[in-house]
């Protein structure tokens, strides 16, 4: 009964963070902000690493600076690697995504060599993903983001970006 509890506060923080991340994609973006750092004061540097990781992964998503964005998608991988491995809410399928969404920040600022080692990380880690959508999608945001380094391109975000998904 108390695992059930439990499982079922985790539940509700991860729909209250999908809930702020509907708020931004409908383009509220200062009060997504707003309220996706009001959660993370609420969870807490020590909370579930889930919940990090997520709200982390979105608040990345909501910095005009894109050293701000780098430092949320650190803070994303740091709190993803702290799933245990036999974790079931494990999210082996999201560090594609994560090491991509390093790799465009890096690229934002202008730190190729950064880039092509997260982007490596991508393309390793992407043999976890599933041939689904959304697997698909990182695959091919992998695919603009190589094409984009080996044509000596930097700079601000594009249509080679990562596809943002919550983990499950």
């Amino acid at each position: 009964m108390a695992e059930r509890r439990e499982q079922t506060a985790l539940d509700e923080v991860l729909t209250r963070i999908g809930q702020v991340v509907m708020l931004h994609h409908a383009g509220d973006r200062e009060e997504a902000r707003s309220r996706l750092l009001d959660l993370w004061t609420e969870i807490g540097e020590d909370g579930d690493p889930l919940h990090r990781c997520t709200l982390a992964h979105y608040l990345a998503d909501t910095q005009d600076d894109p050293a701000d964005e780098l430092a949320w998608d650190l803070r994303a991988l740091t709190a993803a690697r702290e799933l245990p491995d036999g974790d079931p809410r494990g999210v082996p399928g999201f560090f594609p995504s994560l090491h991509l969404n390093l790799a465009a920040d890096y690229v934002k600022l202008g730190r190729t060599e950064a880039a092509r080692t997260q982007l490596d990380q991508a393309r390793t880690a992407a043999d976890a993903l599933a041939d689904d959508g959304y697997g698909e999608g990182v695959r091919a945001a992998i695919g603009r983001l190589e094409l984009r380094l080996a044509e000596g391109g930097s700079g601000g975000g594009g249509s080679w970006g990562p596809p943002r998904q919550r983990p499950s």
